[in-house]
């Protein structure tokens, strides 16, 4: 199954972040503080370290969670907030990532329990697996893109980190050994006797960090790389990872300095890169400073290569954090006449699949512009844009609507609620949204303020999402709400929601009937778990067959975990309880298992529905992009 990682592992050197306990060090932690706890005492602490490392260039960024597994947190007294310290760094992560806009992946950190395995130690192997499966489900739930298993000393270790990694999930692995002075592992191991020992265990990438600096550690991974080219021909040969220590620490001053410069590491990335390494960073010492100059030397050696032709794979390096522009319909600022593309497609009665994307909580949506321009490329028909989904603040979906229809030329859906605008504003915003060609609109009410980042907010609520409907009709007729000209008809394509999982299916059959009556075009639904309940809202309704269009929404699993969240903490999701199990007996596979469900879903649904849109869950459109193969390969008739 493809993965943003392996694609990117393709595609060139990726750059990861730096040593973010030195950051936090410098900011004034205490050696004797728990780090990974910061994530709940001082948030803000953390969220800079990470923003400051994505700012420098970091296409990797590692969640604040080395050391929080029980073992290590123990001796702080957090052993019983394992959940709670690495959901938070991971929301911490992601929210950073959200902020600044790049599209970097947000790797789940585990670090070594800092006890010997039985029979020199008293822990037994079964107890570490137990801890880091504790950490790894924590991890998951809170949507890391993959894992990094690092500077663990001892392959037994690692092993049982593997092991408890696979045990919980399918998502790619790094595993990383810390290697002394000599090249060999704290336990004894050279780089060909990891490599081997790894290799075994299908991860994703084998790598060295820590302990020495750039000049010791880069060739141990060399050795690694060396050793892996000679795998079995056509094997799936993990990546190698390499992320030295600035130098050897020294104690100035009370303070723990680390001397390597910034510029020293920018010699180091291109070294690697030329050597065949494909995750590049630091670890302890290495600051935003070091990865932006790690970062220039990168983009400037992989400009050399693709020059002189000698790594057509490498040409990508810069690429997989800048937005691609595709080519796109000249901007016009007259009014557009006629039907929309999604009015014409299901008036000729085509089958319809859109792709959710949520705009970005920060200033840059490249990471949302690249998630666009993946799904245009799958063949995605139209995209629809959430407005600050669970009432959280969130870029302007018409302004990410507008970018999107202009970068990538795919006509979107705006989901447009009624809770943040007067009746005057609302009508100001659809006349501007019209005026630069968004005229698909999905009518909302909207989550109210007090689920969302600012529960005191005041919701405005003029109207509903029946009074909004009656709105865009009014519009459609040439004039606004007040019956004031607005020069000729609008040409908007307005769709409304319906939540066929609902128990009151009564009421929310006779919502629709309101809706309908208002003038919406087409219908689009909550996500559906069971086929079944379709048909049984379709006997409340009435009717066999809806009189307009419908597009079934479908959203992904990721894991038990995930379906578990959904159901029991998001509104308007319900899932069945035939969905819920199997989530829970995929265990690990729990992302295979999400596509193959929404796969069978769509094809179970296709003849009852006019289209589908899916809402992938943190990001992750590739998944999406997944999903849709299904209709490549098996045609539905209508």
């Amino acid at each position: 199954m493809s993965h943003p990682l392996l694609d990117r592992l393709a595609a060139g050197p990726i750059l990861a972040d730096g040593a973010i306990g030195t950051m936090l060090y410098a900011a004034g932690a205490s050696l004797d503080e728990s780090f990974d706890a910061l994530n709940l005492t001082r948030p803000d602490l953390v969220l800079d370290t990470h923003r400051a490392y994505l700012d420098a260039g970091a296409d990797l960024l590692e969640t604040n969670s080395f050391g929080a597994n029980r073992f290590k947190l123990e001796a702080f007294g957090l052993a019983d907030r394992v959940k709670e310290i690495n959901k938070k760094a991971v929301r911490l992560a992601r929210e950073a990532r959200e902020i600044t806009g790049r599209p970097a992946l947000v790797a789940g950190s585990i670090g070594p329990t800092g006890r010997t395995l039985a029979p020199f130690g008293v822990i037994t192997p079964e107890e570490v697996r137990d801890a880091f499966r504790e950490q790894i489900e924590a991890l998951l739930e809170g949507g890391v893109d993959l894992l990094v298993l690092e500077t663990i000393g001892s392959l037994d270790e690692m092993a049982e980190t593997v092991s408890a990694a696979r045990e919980a999930c399918d998502l790619p692995i790094v595993a990383s050994m810390t290697f002394a002075e000599d090249g060999r592992t704290i336990g004894g191991s050279s780089p060909e006797e990891v490599a081997a020992h790894l290799y075994g265990m299908g991860v994703a990438v084998i790598g060295a960090n820590c302990s020495v600096g750039p000049q010791r550690l880069l060739p141990v991974a060399e050795t690694l790389v060396r050793h892996l080219a000679i795998a079995e021909q056509g094997a799936d040969v993990p990546a190698v990872s390499c992320m030295p220590n600035a130098g050897w620490p020294a104690h100035v001053a009370g303070r723990v300095i680390y001397p390597s410069s910034p510029e020293y590491f920018a010699g180091f990335a291109r070294r690697a890169a030329a050597a065949g390494v494909r995750i590049i960073g630091g670890c302890c010492g290495t600051t935003p400073l070091h990865t932006a100059a790690m970062r220039a030397a990168l983009d400037a050696w992989t400009a050399e290569a693709a020059a002189d032709g000698t790594s057509a794979s490498s040409h990508a390096s810069r690429v997989i954090h800048r937005t691609r522009v595709l080519t796109a319909p000249e901007l016009d600022l007259v009014a557009a006449e006629g039907p929309t593309r999604l009015r014409e497609k299901l008036d000729r009665g085509e089958f319809v699949v859109s792709v959710e994307v949520d705009p970005p909580k920060g200033l840059n949506p490249t990471k949302a512009l690249d998630g666009a321009c993946l799904l245009q490329e799958a063949g995605v028909d139209f995209i629809n844009v959430a407005d600050s989904p669970m009432a959280r603040v969130r870029m302007s979906a018409l302004t990410l609507c507008y970018l999107i229809q202009h970068r990538t030329g795919v006509e979107t859906i705006l989901h447009f609620t009624t809770r943040d605008r007067s009746l005057m504003g609302l009508q100001s915003e659809l006349l501007g949204a019209h005026a630069v060609g968004v005229r698909n609109i999905i009518a909302l009410t909207g989550d109210p303020p007090s689920l969302g980042d600012y529960p005191d907010s005041s919701a405005v609520y003029d109207v509903d999402s029946i009074g909004l409907i009656r709105i865009l009709e009014r519009l459609n007729s040439g004039a606004d709400s007040a019956g004031a000209s607005i020069g000729r008809p609008a040409g908007f394509t307005v769709a409304c929601a319906v939540d066929p999982t609902r128990d009151d299916l009564e009421h929310e059959a006779g919502r629709l009937r309101a809706k309908l009556e208002a003038g919406a075009h087409l219908v689009m639904t909550q996500p559906i778990y069971d086929p079944a309940s379709w048909t049984r809202f379709l006997e409340a309704y009435g009717v066999e067959r809806l009189p307009v269009p419908v597009l079934a929404g479908i959203l992904p699993l990721q894991s038990s975990k995930h379906a578990e969240f959904l159901h029991n903490e998001v509104p308007g999701i319900t899932l069945s309880d035939e969905a819920r199990e199997r989530m829970r007996l995929a265990g690990p596979d729990g992302r295979r298992e999400g596509v193959k469900m929404a796969q069978e879903l769509l094809q179970e649904l296709r003849p009852l529905v006019q289209g589908v849109y899916l809402m992938p869950s943190f990001g992750r459109y590739e998944v999406a992009a997944e999903v849709l193969d299904v209709l490549e390969r098996e045609p539905v008739a209508r």
